[in-house]
């Protein structure tokens, strides 16, 4: 992130890459893709110069590229959350980038967005970074300076009891540092990891710390 992270007035550049459709969910420094249909959606940028304080006073989105429909079905004014959907009509993946921008607000949010089937970015780190995610629940999120910054966060969920497997860089150290589902998460029974990444299963859903 760059500049006075609660600056009075701020923009978010966002670009994602989408097959059919998804929706892209902004709350203060956090963005949270979900694919609605089609291929997984992922980040490929998302670039702030502050963060976006909920229900700003001042309110502006463009669309900036992408040959679909690139809406704005939440107003942040209305409720702390902006919510963007994008609709490719034509087959493959499309890069899609639009932005955001405000002035004014008092209070800013903190982390949210879905609890499954979507990725997550969090923008709270001076460098941009490659962030992992997919369409079962995985996220990326950078930590500050004033923490470990050789480690990362994935977010995992088994939707509907099923297995899940999220894309992860594992050759490092991997463990639970939240578990958000009702099911349990046990290690090697409800959630592990293997060569493609962290696996969850049986309705197991968490966040796990991943050390680079």
């Amino acid at each position: 992130m760059r500049g006075d992270n609660r600056s009075d007035q701020g923009k978010c550049t966002i670009e994602v890459d989408v097959d059919e459709a998804a929706e892209v969910e902004v709350r203060g420094e956090t963005a949270r893709v979900h694919t609605l249909s089609g291929g997984p959606s992922r980040f490929r940028r998302f670039d702030c110069d502050s963060i976006m304080p909920t229900r700003p006073n001042e309110f502006k989105f463009t669309g900036v590229d992408g040959r679909g429909r690139v809406t704005l079905v939440q107003d942040p004014r209305n409720g702390g959350v902006a919510v963007v959907r994008i609709e490719d009509p034509k087959g493959g993946r499309e890069g899609y980038t639009f932005d955001l921008e405000w002035r004014g607000g008092g209070s800013y949010g903190g982390r949210g967005g879905y609890n499954g089937n979507g990725g997550s970015w969090n923008n709270n780190r001076d460098r941009h970074q490659d962030g992992y995610n997919d369409r079962n629940g995985s996220s990326y999120r950078g930590e500050r300076g004033d923490h470990n910054q050789n480690t990362y966060t994935v977010t995992c969920s088994s939707e509907n009891g099923r297995r899940q497997t999220c894309e992860a860089d594992i050759r490092g150290s991997v463990r639970m540092v939240r578990q958000f589902s009702k099911s349990a998460c046990r290690q090697n029974d409800t959630w592990g990891y293997d060569s493609r990444g962290i696996w969850v299963d049986h309705g197991c859903g968490a966040d796990f710390e991943v050390g680079r």
